[in-house]
């Protein structure tokens, strides 16, 4: 289960938060507990460096936890077939069936994504909101797909970061970059855990728009339902 961070101390010292730092309640937040999935999805991935690597979800099944390892796990995937994809060298028929696996990934992640909110629907549903209440700009699972695809980014400027087989200074770039990832990682996860904070507290509000692809659909993208009728 994943939990939003708290603190608890004795009543008499909450004006004091010195005296309540000892005792503090430690327990990971939502993002601290996501990007944990990630970095094992990750690492289970690499274990093979293989697109075609069957998953194995370690979570109980339909579980948050399930859905975010999964979530990522397709990531991790579509990450590699980007790389493949761009070989100058690549035969064009196999360039052309990646496309294809690549547009069926980006509607199995965006799907994966709407579940993911449906979590939170359901999680907030009875929440009553406050009259000044307001919406964010983004779902948290949109949030949350942004942490996965950072997890990915971050893992890959690290082995960048420590190749020996590189120029000095396309090295400490890449350590740069690092940096710059791992402070956005920070923001990110700030940002998740008080829109959730604020969403359990009744300050914000969720609406879930369906992102209603239209290039996979063969009654909405024209060259498609132009071929249909010509037959």
């Amino acid at each position: 289960m994943l939990f939003w961070s708290i603190m608890v101390g004795n009543s008499k010292n909450t004006a004091n938060f010195a005296a309540l730092k000892n005792e503090r309640i430690a327990i990971m937040t939502f993002s601290q507990e996501s990007f944990e999935v990630f970095e094992r999805a990750i690492a289970d991935y690499h274990k093979f460096d293989n697109v075609d690597t069957p998953i194995s979800n370690p979570y109980k099944e339909k579980s948050i936890e399930f859905y975010l390892y999964l979530k990522n796990w397709i990531d991790t995937v579509q990450w590699h077939l980007e790389d493949i994809i761009r070989d100058p060298q690549i035969d064009p028929v196999e360039a052309l069936a990646i496309k294809r696996r690549i547009d069926r990934s980006n509607q199995d992640r965006t799907d994966l994504v709407e579940l993911i909110d449906s979590y939170f629907l359901d999680k907030f549903g009875k929440v009553q909101t406050l009259p000044n209440a307001t919406i964010n700009t983004e779902s948290p699972a949109w949030a949350v797909d942004r942490l996965s695809i950072l997890a990915l980014k971050i893992f890959h400027m690290k082995i960048e970061a420590d190749r020996t087989d590189t120029p000095a200074d396309q090295q400490q770039r890449c350590r740069e970059k690092l940096a710059v990832l791992m402070e956005q990682k920070k923001d990110l996860s700030l940002a998740i855990d008080m829109l959730l904070d604020d969403m359990a507290a009744g300050r914000k509000f969720m609406k879930v728009y369906k992102q209603m692809k239209m290039y996979n659909d063969p009654t909405l993208n024209p060259v498609l339902y132009g071929q249909n009728g010509s037959k």
